[in-house]
Parts: structure tokens; C-alpha cells; sequence
């Protein structure tokens, strides 16, 4: 059965549907332009031995992966396992699997990764990594504000949060040895694609 994919129309209708605060959006956003880039950058290069990232299912992973973020300000629920739920009541089950792991990946499959072979969820779970509020960062840039945002100066959620980051930072090598420039020349790559309104 082939996979059901929102458009980007369909998620627009979604970011109003579930009250998208407009940082979220913005966010949102420039996560998908990220991610987009990086599905682009490892067609172009060409180096995997396997099946690449379907780039449309990736992008609209990355517009909907905060989808449950207002309602979880609000309500102070996990915004990752909602975001999964809200996508498979829509009928997008595939995506709800992205949006369930774009905050930890349940699995880290190196061996995978060693031949190029990456997921839209790696996609997602990665752009997202790169991207404070609407301003694409290093992962040490990000790791400081999520330490701060959601540490809570607890020894024990710090220690999740970095240990999440140096998995990250692991797969940002795999990642970057099948494309064509560095971590820090991402900016260079990225469409000027606006999402606001569908393309």
C-alpha cells in the first residue's frame, strides 16, 4: 500500500487546525527547508548504497513535527507522542512515526548509516537538531539552548539531553560523509523555498 502523504497545502490547513502559534510555524519551517537540503544534498552527491529519502514525505514530517507543540505548551504533554497521535488519527501513519521520533530516534542504526541508508525520520530528527526557534545553529549552539530550555538544572534530564546530543553529533558524521559539503556550509544549501505559502 503506498504511503499517504499530506501535501504542503494539507499541513498549512493542519498548522491552522491545531493552532500553530506563529514561532512554531516559523520554526517549522526552516526546519523543513533544512531538511529538504540535506535530501537534495545526498541525491546529488550520490555516494549510498541504498534507497534514499522520499524528499516530500521528509518535508511534510518536518512541517508537522511540532504539530502538538501549542496544545503541550498549554497542557504540559509530551509534544512528540501527541504530534504521533494527532498524525495517525489524520490517516498519515507514516508520518506519525516521524513526528513520534524527531525528538529521540528509538532506534540508532550505524550499521545502516554506514552505507548511506537514512530515513525521513533521521532527516527530521536531524534538521530539527539545526534549528534554534527560526535560526540555523551548530548542535553545540542548540545543545546550550535545550540544556537551558529543558534541563531545569536537573542532573538527570541533563544527562538524557547530552547523551541525545552526542548520538546526534555521531550521526551528523554518517550523515555528512555522503554529501557534498560540511555541517558548517548547511546555510549555503538551503532553498529559498517559503512555506507560508505552498509552493
Amino acid at each position: 500500500m503506498p504511503k499517504r502523504i499530506p501535501s504542503i497545502d494539507q499541513c498549512l490547513e493542519f498548522h491552522d487546525q491545531f493552532e500553530m502559534l506563529d514561532n512554531i510555524r516559523a520554526h517549522s519551517f526552516v526546519v523543513a527547508r533544512v531538511a529538504e537540503s540535506l535530501v537534495e544534498g545526498l541525491y546529488r552527491a550520490d555516494k549510498n548504497e541504498g534507497p534514499l529519502p522520499d524528499k516530500e514525505e521528509v518535508i511534510a514530517g518536518a512541517l508537522l513535527h511540532d504539530i502538538a507543540k501549542t496544545l503541550c505548551i498549554k497542557t504540559d504533554c509530551r509534544h512528540a507522542e501527541i504530534g504521533r497521535q494527532i498524525c495517525f488519527e489524520l490517516g498519515y501513519p507514516e508520518i506519525s512515526e516521524i513526528v513520534a521520533e524527531h525528538v529521540v530516534l528509538k532506534e540508532f542504526t550505524a550499521d545502516l548509516y554506514t552505507q548511506g541508508i537514512f530515513g525521513a525520520k533521521e532527516m527530521v530528527f536531524y534538521a530539527d537538531k539545526r534549528v534554534r526557534h527560526d535560526q540555523v545553529v551548530s548542535l553545540a549552539d542548540r545543545l546550550e539552548y535545550i540544556l537551558e530550555r529543558y534541563g531545569d538544572n536537573n542532573p538527570n534530564k541533563e544527562h538524557l539531553i547530552r547523551q541525545n546530543f552526542t548520538q546526534t553529533l555521531d550521526f551528523e558524521r554518517y550523515l555528512f560523509n555522503f554529501l557534498d559539503f560540511l555541517p558548517e556550509e548547511i546555510t549555503n544549501y538551503i532553498s529559498p523555498r517559503q512555506f507560508s505559502t505552498a509552493q
